[in-house]
């Protein structure tokens, strides 16, 4: 096979899947004289769009060829053999496992590590506090229309973690093999096949909820188990190493192995760690608003004149600022066409998410913005100090929102203006239950409030618009990463023997696909120490 980068399409060229593979060919006829092309698949495709009148789309293509030989040796920095992209099982260790492996939490890390035990025959149980998909639909319907808080009504837990209800974004950083085997198994369930190329993968809330129950009915097919409702309540350790667990306060459960995929809104289970003695640090995380722009404007100021084009979906952005005295303020989770969510996970709370569904079709964009907030911006010793700082935001938003779970809101014009929002401008408010208008320069922490001034007038610079008077601010944003981390050594495991920590609330992921090749890492660790049941 062949690969060959940066072939570029006009958007009117490749306005449809066959149009693009038809102008592909000639491109590679016409500038490389190829004549024999079979088996052609695209690898990767993105959107460069950083001249508004000349957006082009950027491939990377694998082929086969019988010119192969002679292509190579044209040493053009554009061809290349195609790598080996194929995902290889670790060998399976010689230790014998007394129980089941059990696996805390079912969000990526836990459905992923949950997904490759059960496929090399370790038929795990996975326990997850929060409900099934259909539950959790039923059970945030109810809390909206009632404002009645449960627990199994937040977003933040149940199948899928939280991540089943903020847009399915699959875009990171990391560069693993096992990124694949993640996007592999996601279109086999569901998700669209360009999931596997396009530069920012996304799967969308609608498509992710029914990908996670097929990938929940596999593993229970291949001898797993899966029981939603069961919270984590205590660990039962001998001479430093796991030999039980308890769920719901009753039922006592044996085993070797723990891996713990909790989420980072886990207060209870960091809490029951901390009683416990795992090894627990506290770690930097971020804070801010939900800001919504009209969609139109954001597809306007990144793609131009082709702003309408049906070759482009939904424009995203991500911007980023950092100031003189050492603060950064970022975009995160953008949501093109998207949805501000309640997030919140405890009674008397309020926090606010993104979602967008596969199409992205709604009138709004929406994206966290976020000031870092370090170690020691919070007070006290408590390795649990950060969980508590974000708890007293919250539920100061729940307080000065009416303390009925609307969320507090402000214009972005008079925040900048330091006063009070009376009514909405061009932007609606797309949160519910709903919202209620306040200062945030009252309700943030002052060096959050300075710093997200900043840069807001500096995203305006790259994107016009951003800081318009009628974008409208939501908070809090304060759940876009864990407070803590799970201590573990280089074999994922934490001080306490036959405990593994992983993903997300573990502190060592950001995102669905982190967390999931997280959890993937994880469960070929146990591979490799254990015999399959």
């Amino acid at each position: 096979m062949i690969r060959i980068t940066e072939l570029k399409l006009t958007p009117n060229q490749a306005i449809n899947s066959g149009m693009e593979t038809i102008n592909l060919r000639k491109i590679l006829k016409n500038k490389w004289n190829i004549h024999d092309v079979s088996g052609l698949t695209i690898f990767k495709k993105a959107i460069d769009a950083r001249k508004k009148n000349s957006i082009n789309l950027v491939y990377t293509i694998d082929f086969s060829s019988t010119e192969e030989n002679r292509l190579l040796r044209l040493k053009d920095k554009h061809i290349s053999p195609t790598p080996d992209m194929k995902y290889y099982d670790v060998p399976c260790g010689e230790k014998f496992l007394k129980e089941r492996p059990i696996i805390v939490g079912f969000g990526p890390s836990g459905m992923f590590a949950g997904l490759l035990l059960a496929r090399r025959g370790y038929k795990p149980l996975i326990v997850e506090m929060g409900l099934d998909v259909d539950g959790r639909d039923e059970a945030y319907q109810t809390f909206i229309d009632s404002r009645i808080f449960k627990k199994d009504a937040s977003i933040q837990f149940g199948e899928g973690g939280a991540g089943t209800y903020s847009d399915g974004k699959l875009t990171t950083s990391i560069n693993d093999l096992r990124c694949r085997l993640v996007l592999e198994t996601m279109v086999k369930y569901g998700a669209d096949e360009e999931l596997m190329y396009i530069n920012k993968p996304h799967v969308g809330t609608d498509k992710l909820k029914v990908i996670t129950k097929s990938i929940r009915e596999e593993i229970i097919a291949l001898g797993g188990k899966i029981v939603f409702a069961s919270q984590l309540t205590d660990l039962f350790l001998k001479d430093e190493r796991i030999f039980a667990i308890e769920i719901n306060n009753k039922d006592i459960i044996k085993t070797d192995v723990l891996l713990m995929g909790i989420g980072h809104s886990s207060r209870d289970t960091f809490e029951l760690l901390k009683r416990r003695n795992l090894n627990l640090m506290r770690k930097p995380f971020s804070i801010g608003v939900r800001i919504e722009h009209p969609q139109s404007l954001i597809n306007e100021s990144q793609y131009g004149e082709f702003k309408n084009h049906k070759a482009l979906k939904a424009a995203d952005y991500k911007l980023a600022y950092h100031d003189e005295n050492g603060r950064s303020c970022y975009t995160f989770c953008m949501c093109p066409g998207g949805y501000v969510m309640c997030g919140s996970s405890e009674a008397g709370g309020v926090v606010t998410n993104g979602m967008s569904e596969s199409k992205r079709d709604g009138d709004n964009a929406n994206s966290a913005v976020l000031v870092n907030i370090q170690t020691d911006d919070f007070s006290g010793e408590d390795v649990l100090a950060g969980m508590y700082f974000q708890r007293q935001l919250e539920r100061l938003a729940y307080i000065e929102a009416g303390g009925n779970y609307n969320a507090p809101a402000q214009l972005v014009g008079d925040f900048l203006k330091n006063r009070k929002s009376e009514k909405f401008g061009l932007v609606k408010s797309t949160y519910k239950p709903g919202i209620t208008f306040v200062d945030f320069n009252r309700l943030l922490p002052d060096f959050v409030s300075k710093t997200l001034k900043k840069a807001l007038l500096d995203f305006e610079k790259k994107i016009k618009g951003f800081a318009m008077n009628d974008a409208l601010m939501t908070g809090f944003e304060t759940r876009s990463s864990s407070p803590i981390r799970i201590v573990r050594d280089d074999f994922y495991e934490t001080n306490i023997k036959g405990i593994f920590s992983m993903g997300e609330g573990a502190g060592y992921a950001g995102g669905i696909m982190s967390s999931a090749v997280d959890g993937i890492k994880v469960a070929e660790e146990i591979v490799r120490r254990y015999k399959p049941l």
